[in-house]
Formats: structure tokens, C-alpha cells, sequence
């Protein structure tokens, strides 16, 4: 395994492995057996970043969500876990109600919600401070500056360690980061957004945002990272799950524009080159490139797990970033 430093304050930023696991269906549609042995065997490895939010999975059954939360728990009292892994969890998009999503209604970011819904997450994950929390999607009914303030507040405390931020606007997070700064308090470090090989059109809605694709990491965010230098981008679905590789995976509308067949083909290129699967070669590429990129890979077997993680000895030649960085 490799690793990298996120944050730069000298008492919460952390080393952590440049491959990331998220534990989204961990303890819903994962079944606590199953999510076990890829916990175990990511930390065997040694993996040291998991990823999961106060939300998940509440879809799977119309509950509110923390299933994965709780499983983490459950699984750090099991081994000893103590804080070698970093867990990093999200609020702000937690259902109110049974049988709704967070386009109904959730918990949001006000300074309120946030100190809830971070106290309840420390509860099921069993831990008295949480490694990283992120604001998981915008809440505009809230001002900027208390969402801040509130945030930097538990900092303050000792009961979070790092922030991030996922699926806003990149203004609204350098307005964030701007009013911190004036203020002398922490700031988001991390942005959690989709990310990998194939390009989706940024013109068209996702998910709650009918203006455009706030949730994928564009050319404004990437930009973004190479002035801000102290920025982490995790990325999250950067194999879309199982897009790549699974023939009954259909290319979602935004993806399906002349671009996509020219990307595939350079990522095949490179597969046959190196002798490495297609998945491979897109972890690589985001680990070997000009961006400060984590991947964050889900698994729900243990052979997917060791098919990411063997990406991380994969090193692709400069003629091959060149080719499948300028496949249009």
C-alpha cells in the first residue's frame, strides 16, 4: 500500500492510504458477513480510509439511513479498531422521514443539524471523534456562514477532525472556504465528487441539480485543485460501478455522447499494454496523474477489493497518460 497526507494542520491532518473504501451497502444490501472479509482484508492490505455517510443505505429499504455506520461500529469493536483506520462520514442529506430521500426534506446544515447529526454518527460508529466529516449536498434554505461556523465548532471541540465537502457548487465552496479563512477557522480540506476516465456532458441535471452536474468533478473543480493545494479530491464511483467491465451496465444519458467510445478505446489500449484490467488502468491513471486524487472504490466481494487495490503497483508510462488524457 501507499499513502498520502491529508489536511495541513499538524493536529488533524492524517496519513492515509491512497485507496479508498466506501462502505455504502455495508450492512444493507452487503450482508455483515460479506462486508466483514472486505473490511478485514482492506486493513490486512492496509487500507486506512473508509468512507461512509449518516445516510446510507436508506433507499435499500425505506428506512433513514446509518446501516453502514452502525456495521462500521460493529466491526471496529469486533477487531480492536482504533484510530490507525480513518473513518469519514457525511451529513446533511439524512431523510426526516421513512419512505422519503433527501429530495424531500433532510437534516440539512444549519448549526443545529449538524451537531445532531454529528453526535448521533459518533454513537453508531462508536468512536468520540469523527476523523472527517463532510456536508454531503448544499442546503440553500441555510446561510453559508452558519453551516462555517458550525462545522469549525465541533473542530474547535475536538469531536471532528478534518472537513470536506460534497456535491456543491465550487463557488459555494469557495465561498465557504473564503469566509473561514476571514475568520481564522477550519475550513473544508476534502471534496468528495463522482470521478473517473469517462466524461459525463455537464450540461444536463443531476440528481437535485436541474442547473447542471454539481456532484461530478468538472473542469472548474479540477482546476479548482491545482491553484488550491491544500485541497484532497476523493472520488467517489470512479469505476461506475462496474460500468467498464459489465456488459448489462448501460451508459447513463450524460455519458452517452461521441467522447465516451474514444476514452474506452484508449482505455483498452493501455489495458492490453500493461496486461491490466480496464478497472485498473483507471485507478492508475487517477493515482499517477496531475491531481490530487483518492479513489474511493466500493466492493461487495473480496476479489472486486483485491482487483482495486493491485492498481495501486500499476504504473503507467507518460505516453500512456498522454494517450488517455487526450482521447476526446
Amino acid at each position: 500500500m501507499k499513502y498520502r497526507t491529508i489536511g495541513t494542520d499538524p493536529k488533524t491532518r492524517r496519513e492515509v492510504s491512497v485507496i479508498a473504501l466506501g462502505a455504502m451497502l455495508f450492512g444493507s444490501k452487503t450482508d455483515e458477513e460479506t462486508s466483514y472479509a472486505i473490511l478485514d482484508r482492506y486493513a490486512e492490505a492496509g487500507g486506512t480510509f473508509v468512507d461512509t455517510s449518516n445516510n446510507y443505505a436508506y433507499w435499500v429499504d425505506d428506512s433513514l439511513g446509518g446501516q453502514s455506520e452502525e456495521l462500521l461500529g460493529r466491526w471496529r469493536r469486533s477487531r480492536g479498531v482504533g484510530n490507525e483506520i480513518v473513518i469519514s462520514t457525511k451529513l446533511g442529506a439524512r431523510p426526516l422521514a421513512p419512505g422519503t430521500g433527501y429530495f424531500d426534506g433532510a437534516d440539512g446544515l444549519s448549526a443545529k443539524a449538524i451537531r445532531e447529526s454529528a453526535e448521533r454518527s459518533r454513537d453508531r460508529l462508536g468512536v468520540d471523534r469523527l476523523d472527517v466529516l463532510y456536508a454531503h449536498i448544499e442546503d440553500r434554505n441555510v446561510p453559508v456562514r452558519e453551516t462555517v461556523e458550525g462545522f469549525a465548532e465541533l473542530v474547535t471541540e475536538g469531536t471532528v477532525g478534518l472537513l470536506g465537502v460534497s456535491n456543491h457548487a465550487v463557488w459555494r465552496v469557495e465561498r465557504a472556504r473564503a469566509i473561514a479563512a476571514e475568520a481564522g477557522l477550519p475550513g473544508y480540506e476534502l471534496l468528495q465528487y463522482q470521478h473517473s476516465h469517462l466524461r459525463p456532458r455537464y450540461d444536463m441535471p443531476y440528481g437535485i441539480f436541474p442547473e447542471g452536474s454539481l456532484g461530478h468533478a468538472g473542469p472548474e473543480l479540477l482546476s479548482y485543485l491545482k491553484v488550491e493545494r491544500d485541497l484532497t479530491l476523493v472520488a467517489y464511483s470512479p469505476l461506475m460501478g462496474g460500468l467498464y467491465t459489465r456488459q448489462d451496465k448501460q451508459l447513463p444519458p450524460d455519458y452517452d455522447h461521441p467522447g465516451t467510445p474514444v476514452r474506452l478505446a484508449a482505455l483498452r489500449q493501455v489495458a492490453k499494454e500493461t496486461g491490466a484490467t480496464v478497472n485498473q488502468v483507471v485507478l492508475a491513471w487517477q493515482l499517477g496523474g496531475p491531481y490530487p486524487i483518492i479513489p474511493l472504490v466500493g466492493a461487495s466481494s473480496v476479489a472486486q477489493l483485491e482487483e482495486s487495490l493491485a492498481a495501486v503497483d500499476l504504473e503507467l508510462t507518460q505516453e500512456q497518460h498522454a494517450l488517455l488524457d487526450g482521447a476526446f
